[in-house]
């Protein structure tokens, strides 16, 4: 049981420490700076509200979200299959683009190779035997190499420590804007149920594991939490240091004025560590809500997660569209979903937990604090509608 919890918190976490990831941190710290930990801090409080809910919901009723939908209003769970596909799709054509760009920065491999060679990789795992082991080993270990060589470069990089946790709490300049873009893409899209799935499959559910549950929710989300630190320290000591960041690529350029060629060495294996893992929470979780089309889609549901890949893969091959273009359209489209699920999850948890959950005693803080989220999540929709058309 521990691996499952184990497996399905880092599958959330790695889920969201993808490419758009990076390139949001380092953006809002080059234009925040210090100030940038306060936003940190909120979005992480906002996202253990919205894992919190959706992980109880979905592991106290032993079903998917989208079977879920289907009971509260017929026909949502397919309109919410179908979105959260369509944007895992989206998310993960950038994601296979942002294995090509580590692989580039890491043994100066053409972005296009890098990409094929990142979604090969994706798809030996679930190829293999016991393909639940494999993804569940893999993320675990990739997310831990990236925390540890991010780590080192926050070390390196030498930066104001004291200032940042200052600001954490006394910012000296506050945006909304950044918070709600950071909830986005830490809860956004498919992974804000990539880590409560794989629980399903992993078979902890029920009221029993209630407490079990949450904290393995509130935990992936520490580990997301501490990455983003992490990545914020590392290229705010640069930052604060007085280097321009190079345009093309201001993250690689961070790590590189920290650590010299082996800080570009090292954002290539955390870039593609990042891409990688992300493909595989995209693909698995897209899977498992494609399932609800057609039995023979759950029969054959390692088949799916491949051709899921392959797909991504060879869009991303042939359109050859700019990176940065497919992650900045992936991050808004993923905001628009997750008013949707998320407040038919909080829906069930207030209005139908007798049935539904088998009559648990749903925590009313619990609900409240799910509210406050959603409400939030609604404004974040709102702002990126005009992003969207543009």
């Amino acid at each position: 049981m521990r691996r499952s919890l184990y497996g399905a918190m880092f599958l959330m976490a790695t889920s969201a420490i993808g490419p758009g990831f990076i390139t949001q941190t380092t953006s809002f710290t080059v234009s925040l700076g210090a100030a940038f930990a306060f936003a940190i801090l909120a979005s992480i409080v906002v996202d253990i509200a919205v894992q919190l809910n959706v992980w109880r919901v979905i592991g106290v009723s032993g079903r998917r979200a989208q079977d879920l939908a289907n009971e509260v209003l017929p026909g949502a769970g397919y309109v919410l299959a179908g979105f959260v596909a369509v944007g895992g799709l989206v998310f993960n054509i950038g994601n296979v683009a942002g294995g090509g760009l580590g692989l580039d920065a890491l043994l100066d491999m053409d972005v296009r190779t890098g990409g094929a060679v990142t979604a090969l990789v994706a798809i030996g795992i679930f190829l293999s035997r016991r393909a639940g082991v494999a993804m569940d080993r893999a993320v675990l270990v990739l997310g831990l190499l990236m925390i540890a060589m991010t780590a080192y470069v926050a070390v390196v990089s030498r930066p104001p420590v004291g200032v940042a946790l200052r600001n954490a709490v006394l910012p000296e300049e506050v945006r909304i804007l950044p918070i709600l873009t950071l909830i986005g893409g830490t809860v956004g899209g498919y992974i804000t149920y990539a880590g409560a799935h794989r629980l399903l499959d992993s078979g902890i559910t029920g009221p029993a594991n209630a407490r079990r549950i949450g904290h393995s929710a509130v935990s992936g989300i520490l580990v997301t939490g501490l990455m983003r630190v992490l990545l914020f320290l590392a290229i705010l000591g640069v930052v604060a240091g007085g280097v321009k960041l190079a345009a093309e690529n201001p993250a690689a350029s961070a790590f590189e004025a920290a650590a010299g060629q082996a800080g570009l060495r090292i954002f290539g294996v955390i870039l593609w560590a990042a891409s990688v893992t992300s493909v595989i929470g995209a693909s698995y979780t897209s899977a498992s809500f494609i399932t609800i089309f057609h039995p023979v889609f759950e029969r054959r549901r390692n088949v799916v997660i491949v051709a899921f890949i392959a797909v991504s893969a060879g869009v991303y091959l042939i359109a050859g569209q700019a990176p940065v273009t497919l992650l900045i359209f992936a991050g808004t489209f993923n905001g628009l979903i997750l008013p949707v699920g998320f407040g038919i999850l909080l829906w069930i948890a207030a209005r139908r937990s007798r049935d539904l959950l088998g009559g648990y005693a749903y925590p009313r803080w619990l609900l409240a604090a799910g509210a406050v989220a959603w409400l939030a999540s609604l404004y974040l929709a709102w702002q990126t509608l005009p992003l969207l058309k543009d």
